[in-house]
């Protein structure tokens, strides 16, 4: 068997993993401040490229210089000038870049006086003469002049870890030339990324018909007497000497004098012990899983402990299901989905059991309803512990059986605990109390490349140890809770809202096709007529939903100013148009046609896409477990985001109706529940006056903020102005982003705010005090002890630690606003279910609540849920609940 030379563009692959993640680049910091993203992407690499390769032999080589200390800066002064300085972002990760790479078992190697590409390149010809099948990976295709019958060199396409593979059939297939003519194409089109010149407006098609015709520049030169006259025989002949240089920089050096043997570079495999401390220092805990739960069953070698039991599990047929039926006391239970859409996606199998029974599983779901199984199930007495308990409740309704004895749910517990660094997967939540899992992408692949192992041991073994971490989990987890005091907020709010969300998921919502499609063929009518108006204002028909054509026609050939750029043109972004708009009647047919174009395409297309055949209903998801104030978010789809500013928007809601004849839809909203809320936490005695005789707020804020008597009569103006102090204060808002949104100057809005804080003084206070604490604690809390972790409020960043101290003011006030909402729910579905009434509730929408009843129901449920909600939580200040019904959901606001 050929034995394998791997030969690693150090540098090229750097930046690109850099690149592959920059727009996470704010996101991936470590716990230490260290960016991390080029250090993610090249991991991915080092795992998914260069394991699966177990080469013999390895390196990456590195630039040792910036190419001005090579015989290439010697030759031509002004190589590799104008390129920019790499981001201190970049620069930071480096050192850890070689240490990730020599922790993989590889050799890190640099040389002075050479470049990475010259490393590669004389290592590549040294490999192949001593037998080996030498195999490049780099971002730069430079190196694939490299090529050969035995080096093939593997360029990142996407990031660094799709590849595509030049071999010298392939170079002669895509661009007709050989490797080696790769330099004499260089020599004639020159290299910008290096910036040295070739030949005057040779471009690549031309260089690669003169190449075809003449082989190489030594050839066409010799011939060039011959060639027919053009101003490119002339730019040949001026440029004859550039042309002779820019080969011999673009060439790669293959015999240059290393100082490292080729034996020496023996690929050594990756040092798992050192690799799990690097990984904990970088807070890479997906990689960390899989390391420690390999560790853990013995599959790698490492310090874990792996004398323990394997986990085995028992496969569930028609003849053991008996087995079962021993089962007592306290279990974990476990539906395996392919997906996230648990009302949708596949489900690829289960496992039930405990430590002290053992652990019992199939791929086959319909074994859950015999009897022997069902019996467990459904018994009270059997108490069950899961992950994601939303989740598990709809799965098994989904066969029809009713999942009862539920207490703990890791992935709840995990939320409340730490809001900031829930990735909703069990592998890495559990590693926060030293359990290691590991992660489902090594077991079932991740995206496109998901796919269910054949071996079905494999896959119930999988899901045995996630059962028996559930079953390990729950004491520690609660502890935590409790240490937290946030066992309260777990048992009565969190857990018993998942039950309330299922049957609220589960019953769905009932949509009027029909009328769904009529706004759509309205909105289709209206949208045509505002592609002629546009047509006819600019004189030609152009691709109105192309940025770049829009930005020429409106900057260019209609010479509106221009706002702002982009790096590809002009910005047509809505803030830059609606600042046009009044010079121009074509901008504002615009903005309506994309209005309306996102309408359709999002909100009725999108919506029919999602109606289910069987219900006519449609089934969010409610993510209880994703944002960091508590408030809940709506998916697959978002029901919380139907637009309500417009007509056109707000008519959608006519399509969602109940689900039977002689019923309505009733929606009953909290008003001002977070100026409420700020108005308790903060004590403010004149903003609790307010509440208290049941002024306007925005009203009083505007006599406030414009030195208006208790009498002065406030204009809508005001009002608009005051309401945008009062929420802009719960979000922290700054003089800047008040300016911005009422379009004032920024000293205005300045004045603005010193006055509300001069008129309610205890709100300023408060938000001092809040800053104090998140600086002191690292985090704040709200009236539930639900926290909110502030990693970056100690940050030397000025940005970010303004924006964590800006994050401490407003959490407390919206985690409250949520925490009010979610025990409206539970109290509601209580009071609904203790009453025996036949009223359902639907939606969450941000402050509202959205039911279907019985018309002769509707009295009642207005005293009753007006009564629940504004009695759900007793603050300083009342708490004020509208209610509206009618025969659809528009109707019913």
């Amino acid at each position: 068997m050929t034995k394998k030379l791997l030969l690693i563009d150090g540098n090229s692959l750097a930046f690109r993993a850099f690149y592959a993640m920059y727009n996470q680049l704010d996101r991936m910091i470590s716990h230490k401040g260290l960016h991390t993203n080029a250090l993610v992407a090249f991991n991915n690499f080092l795992d998914k490229i260069v394991e699966p390769m177990q080469p013999d032999l390895a390196l990456v080589a590195w630039d040792a210089a910036s190419g001005k200390d090579t015989f290439r800066g010697n030759l031509y002064p002004e190589y590799k000038d104008g390129r920019s300085k790499a981001p201190a972002e970049f620069v930071e990760q480096f050192p850890y870049l070689r240490e990730m790479v020599a922790l993989h078992g590889l050799r890190n190697y640099e040389q002075a006086g050479l470049e990475a590409d010259d490393i590669i390149g004389t290592f590549s010809r040294l490999g192949e003469q001593a037998g080996y099948n030498v195999i490049i990976v780099t971002g730069d295709q430079d190196l694939t002049q490299l090529a050969t019958e035995n080096i093939t060199v593997n360029v990142t396409k996407k990031g660094v870890t799709e590849i595509e593979r030049y071999t010298p059939e392939y170079i002669m297939e895509k661009f007709g030339i050989t490797p080696l003519q790769i330099i004499e194409k260089k020599a004639l089109t020159g290299d910008t990324s290096d910036n040295y010149p070739g030949v005057t407006k040779v471009g690549e098609k031309t260089a690669l018909k003169l190449l075809a015709e003449y082989h190489d520049i030594h050839n066409l030169y010799e011939n060039i007497a011959d060639m027919k006259q053009s101003k490119m025989k002339d730019n040949l002949i001026n440029d004859r000497q550039s042309a002779f240089r820019a080969k011999q920089l673009a060439t790669i050096l293959t015999e240059a004098t290393l100082d490292l043997p080729l034996e020496e570079i023996e690929f050594r495999g990756i040092d798992f012990d050192k690799l799990v401390t690097f990984y904990e220092e970088l807070d890479f805990k997906q990689q960390l899983a899989k390391i420690k739960a390999l560790q853990k069953s013995g599959q790698i070698a490492g310090n874990q402990n792996t004398d323990e039991k394997s986990i085995n599990v028992v496969t569930l047929q028609e003849e053991n299901l008996q087995a079962v039926s021993m089962l007592s006391g306290k279990i974990a239970i476990h539906i395996e989905v392919a997906g996230p859409n648990y009302h949708n996606d596949a489900m690829i199998g289960f496992v039930i059991g405990n430590q002290t029974t053992g652990y019992y599983g199939s791929r086959d779901l319909t074994l859950l309803q015999k009897p022997e199984l069902k019996a467990v199930i459904e018994n009270e007495s059997i108490t069950k512990n899961v992950f994601n308990l939303k989740a598990q409740i709809i799965l098994f309704k989904r066969l029809g059986l009713d999942l009862k004895g539920t207490k703990f749910d890791f992935l709840l517990a995990a939320y409340l605990l730490d809001t900031t660094d829930n990735d909703n997967e069990l592998s890495t939540l559990a590693q926060r109390f030293d359990f290691y899992l590991l992660p489902d992408e090594e077991v079932y692949g991740k995206g496109a490349k998901f796919a269910i192992p054949e071996d079905t041991a494999r896959v119930l073994v999988h899901l045995a140890h996630k059962a028996d971490l559930l079953m390990q989990l729950e004491e520690p987890a609660f502890d935590a809770l409790q240490a937290h005091e946030q066992t309260h907020l777990y048992t009565e709010i969190e857990f018993p809202l998942a039950k309330v969300l299922a049957e609220m998921e589960f019953r769905g919502i009932k949509i009027n096709q029909q009328r769904l499609r009529d706004i759509g063929d309205d909105l289709e009518e209206k949208i045509h007529t505002l592609e002629a108006a546009i047509y006819t204002e600019a004189g030609e028909q152009f691709n109105i939903n192309s940025p770049k054509q829009l930005g020429v026609l409106l900057f260019e050939k209609m010479g509106l100013p221009v706002i702002k750029r982009t790096k590809t043109g002009y910005s047509t972004a809505v803030d830059v148009l609606e600042k046009l708009a009044s010079q121009a009647p074509i901008v504002d047919y615009i903005l309506q046609y994309r209005q309306l174009a996102k309408l359709k395409s999002t909100y009725i297309e999108g919506l029919l896409a999602v109606v289910h055949e069987k219900d006519s209903k449609i089934h969010t998801r409610y993510l209880q477990t994703l944002t960091q104030t508590g408030r809940l978010s709506s998916v697959d789809p978002n029901l919380q985001n139907i637009p309500m500013r417009t007509e056109a928007g707000r008519q959608i809601r006519t399509a969602f109706v109940p689900s039977q004849p002689n019923w309505q839809i009733f929606g009953a909203d909290y008003s001002q529940i977070e100026l409420r809320v700020l108005a308790h936490m903060t004590g403010d005695a004149n903003m609790q006056r307010a509440f208290l005789n049941g002024e306007d707020i925005h009203a009083e804020t505007a006599r406030a903020v414009f030195g208006l008597d208790n009498d002065g009569v406030v204009d809508p103006l005001m009002r608009r102005t005051a309401k945008a102090v009062n929420f802009g204060i719960v979000y922290g808002i700054s003089d800047f982003g008040l300016a911005n949104n009422l379009g004032i100057s920024r000293a205005e809005a300045k004045r603005f705010i010193e006055t509300y804080f001069k008129e309610f003084p205890q709100i300023h206070e408060w938000m001092s005090k809040i800053k104090e604490t998140a600086h002191e604690k690292g985090y704040v809390e709200t009236i539930a002890k639900r926290r909110r972790y502030l990693p970056d409020i100690g940050s030397k960043n000025f940005n970010l630690r303004s924006f964590a101290e800006r994050t401490a003011m407003n959490s407390p006030i919206q985690g409250s606003a949520a925490d009010i909402i979610k025990i409206a729910m539970i109290k509601v579905a209580d009071a609904i279910k203790n009453n025996n009434m036949k009223a359902r509730m639907l939606l969450q929408v941000h402050d509202e609540l959205i039911f279907e009843a019985p018309i002769d129901e509707i009295e009642e449920l207005t005293e009753l849920v007006t009564t629940v909600m504004d009695s759900a939580v007793v603050l300083d200040v009342p708490m004020r609940v509208e209610s509206h019904y009618g025969n659809t959901w528009y109707d019913a606001k």
